[in-house]
């Protein structure tokens, strides 16, 4: 089989996916309204209710979304042959991500830009908004702790990424101030952006950047952790439009701009591919395909995260409603596409079978060094660059990402801490600073209280991640569901997906508990426990919700 040939299946599907099928969900299903005030012009405020192009938003919400994870998930699930992560990358990005991500921006633009969590107790009870918020900040923490760490590894194994990483910021504070104050031409300012970055990728390997062994005490990699959490500290506080914005646009830009160089390099190469479709002679210890191959691909199929963002950020900068179908549905499809290039560079970009399988030995080996690897010998042969810049530039292209999901996962636990406020009644914790303090305080408190010195304490339940963003994937759908309902809308499309998540979640779930209770891991044990009680009672208010609808006539 040729990478060509998967690569255009990929495409086609992706094209009927946006021109067609997210299509006839916006207006026959969900029925966006081109009149409907949007809560960025209801309340906006400067800060994070802020009317945006949605070019810029769409930016904005799928380099946040994206992350390590579409590439992560696919690399290591090749393991079980390229076949059963490519079927699932494109029916999952078209029929259940795309929706998945564009429903969710539309309740929240419907209920005033509220979180998920919010609308939840709005939609079904306050109780399942209670135990919706315990799901959310768990997985919150697990995914700010954990990119921290990747982020700050990358940086150690690459040093040249960390010229074009932090020099990133400076390019994108320089474009919100040329978007926003100076109200600057945005294709000019956009063409000027990335070559900014692409000059900085180009840097990076002229002007290396390492820490010393040992900083104040810390060594190397907690100390680029704390000045990761530092910077997003600060990050979360600004004005959106300053900061996080112009630096998910631009990095989105990048990313498209990586990708079309990653895959004019598969069109001139033509490599074959070497992995097996299926593979029969997986290492020891693997794990079953079903159902934990729903679980690896999160991100570049469906990821509960993007449930987070899109109720979070997202929906407070939607200019008109019917944007949400171009942020939202495209923003999973340019998260499948990098996925696809994921499972490409990882299954065609080696010499051979040999080779490749001595890279993965074991399950969860392969990721992002198997796509830095095989995607850097695919485009050093297609465009003709040194080795060392391709790799640089998959590198940073990885830690941007990272680092955009970050930004915005700290500014999200904030705003969860802000609505307890609300929630309880708390004055103090409605202050911005105050609940930023509480939501980087508590991902230190994982990192280093758990980890150690290292600060690698969200690897510790990091092992969770994929269950619990699954799961919140069903819950968002699930709430969704009933929205749908109310306005009399078919809720198959919605209803369908939901179901099969939380499936192969909670049998994934509790195959997890048994393997943690055989480990004697007990901290593990107890956060499953209580992720699977929650997700249970959050299930039976909701279709106990759904049967109160069927039984009224209006609903029939």
């Amino acid at each position: 089989m040729n990478a060509l040939a998967l690569m255009t299946i990929g495409f086609a599907f992706f094209a009927f996916g946006f021109f067609f099928y997210s299509r006839y969900i916006a207006d026959k299903i969900l029925k966006l309204d081109p009149n409907f005030t949007p809560p960025s012009k209801e309340f906006e405020d400067g800060v994070d209710f802020v009317p945006t192009n949605k070019f810029v938003l769409w930016g904005h919400h799928f380099t946040s979304v994206a992350g390590a994870a579409p590439i992560v998930g696919p690399a290591i699930a090749v393991i079980w042959g390229w076949a059963p992560a490519f079927i699932w990358v494109l029916l999952g990005t078209v029929f259940i991500a795309g929706v998945h991500d564009m429903s969710a921006i539309w309740a929240s633009v419907r209920n005033k830009g509220y979180s998920i969590g919010t609308i939840s107790g709005q939609i079904l009870s306050k109780r399942a908004r209670s135990l919706m918020m315990v799901v959310i900040f768990l997985l919150l923490l697990m995914v700010n702790a954990v990119f921290a760490v990747v982020i700050a590894g990358m940086m150690i194994k690459t040093p040249s990424s960390v010229l074009p990483v932090w020099g990133a910021l400076v390019v994108a504070f320089f474009i919100g101030q040329a978007i926003y104050k100076f109200k600057l031409n945005l294709p000019l300012v956009s063409l000027v952006g990335v070559i900014a970055l692409y000059a900085l990728i180009y840097l990076g390997p002229q002007y290396p950047i390492a820490l010393p062994d040992t900083v104040m005490g810390l060594d190397a990699n907690a100390a680029w952790i704390i000045l990761l959490f530092i910077y997003a500290a600060v990050a979360s506080l600004l004005p959106v439009w300053m900061l996080l914005q112009p630096r998910d646009y631009i990095n989105g830009l990048q990313l498209f701009v990586g990708l079309f160089a990653l895959y004019f390099s598969f069109i001139v190469v033509s490599p074959d591919i070497v992995a097996p479709a299926f593979n029969s002679n997986v290492p020891a210890g693997t794990p079953s395909l079903f159902p934990l191959l729903f679980v690896t691909i999160a991100c570049g199929a469906i990821s509960g995260f993007h449930g987070l963002v899109s109720t979070g950020t997202t929906a407070k900068q939607i200019k008109c409603e019917p944007d949400a179908r171009f942020v939202g549905y495209f923003g999973a499809v340019g998260e499948g596409l990098l996925a696809l290039a994921a499972i490409l560079a990882v299954s065609a970009g080696f010499a051979s079978m040999a080779e490749w399988e001595s890279v993965y030995t074991k399950f969860g080996a392969g990721g992002i060094g198997a796509f830095i690897d095989g995607g850097g010998k695919i485009l050093s042969m297609g465009i003709g660059i040194s080795p060392e810049i391709s790799a640089t530039m998959l590198t940073v292209m990885a830690a941007l990402f990272a680092g955009t999901t970050m930004d915005t996962g700290v500014r999200l636990q904030r705003y969860i801490f802000q609505e307890w406020g609300d929630v309880y009644n708390l004055n103090l914790l409605k202050k911005g600073w105050v609940a930023t303090l509480f939501a980087v305080g508590s991902c230190l408190l994982l990192a280093f209280g758990a980890g150690g010195a290292d600060g690698k304490g969200g690897m510790i339940i990091w092992p969770l991640f994929g269950t619990t963003n699954q799961l919140m994937a069903g819950l968002t759908l699930l709430i969704i569901t009933v929205m749908v309902m109310r306005q009399k809308g078919k809720i198959r499309y919605t209803l369908v997906p939901l179901l099969f998540l939380l499936f192969v979640t909670t049998y994934g779930l509790l195959l997890q508990l048994v393997d943690f209770y055989n480990k004697q891991n007990w901290l593990l044990i107890v956060l499953d426990c209580v992720i699977l009680i929650a997700t249970i009672m959050v299930c039976l208010e909701s279709f106990s919700v759904l049967k109160k609808a069927f039984n009224k006539d209006e609903f029939k």
